[in-house]
């Protein structure tokens, strides 16, 4: 039971403090809430197909095929990602103004939904297959009863979602001025935290070996497999002996997705001189 809880756990809490984010990144676009469920709903439904044909993907690239396919969908998160901060640079001060008129819509709102949704259904897939892979092994050793896992499940679950919805409600609370400079922040960070997994996966590949020894080893001091370890890494990208490589995706991911942000934001926010 404590193996059940403490993955599932782990599990929720990563895909949950991801659709926290996107859930107030995205505040006072209509439809957020439909999105946000489909993408959850298809992450389950496409976790359960990973996790089916696991050994099939696996041998497709003589055993490395789990590895490329998790990192090709984790760079599809972080693209997905990137365009919901450039979308909202472009759109937050309209957005603003209509939110304080009592929930108007931007008109072109429905434009970052798809983002969105895409961007919670990997999230949701991506722990979600390996929640179904690991209770598989689980039951096929015989190590713990159907109902011990289930129990453990439930209250991994439980506390997973409670986890997610404090990190939701505390961004919520963020004044409307500030709140969409604060999620366009967590939401890059999340982007590059993802960028160096999807680099993680393909040095496990065999496929990126430059510059794959770590830069420095801070453990001791933070785990990454510590609670607040884990949640860091889900929310800023932290990790405790990161390599150069993953250092670079970051950097240069970070970086691009800034770049872009106040490149779609400097014509709004320069003023106009007067003559």
């Amino acid at each position: 039971m404590l193996a059940a809880l403490v993955l599932v756990f782990r599990e929720v809490l990563e895909a949950g403090l991801i659709v926290g984010v996107v859930l107030a990144a995205s505040r006072g676009v209509v439809g957020r809430g439909s999105a946000v469920f489909l993408g959850i709903v298809a992450g389950i439904i496409g976790s359960a197909i990973v996790a089916f044909f696991a050994a099939g993907i696996s041998n497709a690239f003589d055993g490395r095929g789990h590895e490329i396919f998790i990192a090709a969908i984790l760079l599809f998160a972080v693209v997905m990602l990137a365009w919901h901060v450039v979308w909202m640079a472009e759109h937050a001060r309209e957005m603003t103004q209509q939110l304080r008129q009592l929930g108007s819509d931007v008109t072109a709102g429905r434009q970052s939904l798809f983002a969105l949704g895409a961007a919670v259904a990997i999230a949701v897939m991506r722990e979600g297959s390996e929640v179904v892979l690991f209770m598989t092994g689980i039951v096929m050793g015989g190590t713990e009863t159907a109902g011990q896992l289930l129990l453990g499940s439930a209250i991994g679950l439980a506390l997973g979602a409670a986890v997610s919805a404090v990190l939701y409600f505390g961004l919520a609370a963020i004044p409307l001025k500030r709140m969409f400079s604060v999620t366009g922040v967590l939401v890059t960070l999340l982007a590059a935290g993802l960028a160096a997994s999807a680099v993680a996966q393909l040095s496990n590949a065999g496929l990126l070996n430059v510059l794959d020894t770590p830069v420095w080893n801070t453990s001791w001091l933070l785990s990454e497999k510590s609670w607040p370890g884990q949640i860091l890494h889900v929310l800023i990208g932290y990790m405790d002996r990161p390599t150069g490589m993953q250092l670079i995706a970051y950097g240069i991911t970070a970086g691009t997705i800034f770049l872009l942000g106040f490149v779609r934001r400097a014509p709004a926010d320069k003023p106009v001189l007067s003559a």
